[in-house]
C-alpha cells in the first residue's frame, strides 16, 4: 500500500497503518533520536515515546504530506525532554553506532557529531533536519516554526561553525582563505 494511503488512513482512526508508517520510518527516527541524545536507550525511549505520542494525536493531523514533519517534530521535542529529565553529560561511547560505515570513517562521523553537537540549538536542529533528515528548507522551516530564510542563516552559520570546530582546510580565524588543490 502507498505511503499516502497509509497516511489517509492512520489519519482516519486505522491504527495498524500507523504502525506500519513508523516502522518504515523506524530506522530514519532513531537515527535522528541518536543525533541528539547521543546514547542508543535514550534514544530508542525518544523513538517510543514519539510513537505513543503519534498514536494520541494522529488524529490532529491535518495535511497528510506533511506526516514525517510532524512526527519529527514530536521526536524533536521528546528528544529535548530526555534530555531534560536526564541533565547528564551526552556520552560519546556510543557515537560510532551512529556511523554507518565502521572502518576508517568511524573517527571522522565521531567528530563531525560532536562538533554537530557543539552547535547552538537552532543550528544544530537546521543541521541535522536538512543534512541528516534530507528535509527540504521548507520542511526545515515548518518542523522548526520559522521562516525559510531563517532556515539558510541557521545553515549557513551552522557549516561555518562545523569548518571552524572540525579545522575546514583554508580556515584560518575568522576567514576564509582561498586556496588552490
Amino acid at each position: 500500500m502507498r505511503e499516502q494511503k497509509l497516511i489517509k488512513k492512520a489519519i482516519q482512526g486505522d491504527k495498524e497503518c500507523l504502525e506500519k508508517l513508523l516502522v518504515i520510518h523506524g530506522e530514519q527516527l532513531y537515527r535522528t533520536a541518536f543525533l541528539y541524545v547521543r546514547d542508543r536507550e535514550d534514544a530508542l525511549d525518544v523513538v517510543q515515546e514519539t510513537s505513543y505520542k503519534a498514536f494520541l494525536s494522529i488524529d490532529q493531523l491535518r495535511k497528510e504530506e506533511y506526516f514525517l514533519t510532524w512526527l519529527t517534530k514530536i521526536l524533536i521535542n521528546c528528544s529535548y525532554d530526555i534530555l531534560k529529565k536526564s541533565k547528564k553529560e551526552l556520552p560519546l561511547h556510543n557515537l560510532v553506532d551512529l556511523a554507518t560505515d565502521k572502518s576508517e570513517h568511524s573517527e571522522e562521523s565521531m567528530d563531525l557529531l560532536e562538533a554537530i553537537n557543539r552547535l547552538n540549538n537552532n543550528q544544530k536542529n537546521a543541521i541535522i533536519l536538512f543534512y541528516f533528515q534530507d528535509l527540504p528548507i521548507s520542511g526545515v522551516a515548518e518542523v522548526m516554526n520559522i521562516p525559510e530564510n531563517t532556515v539558510k542563516t541557521y545553515l549557513s552559520r551552522g557549516k561555518r561553525r562545523l569548518k571552524k570546530l572540525l579545522g575546514g582546510i583554508g580556515y584560518d580565524e575568522e576567514r576564509i582563505l582561498s586556496r588552490s588543490i
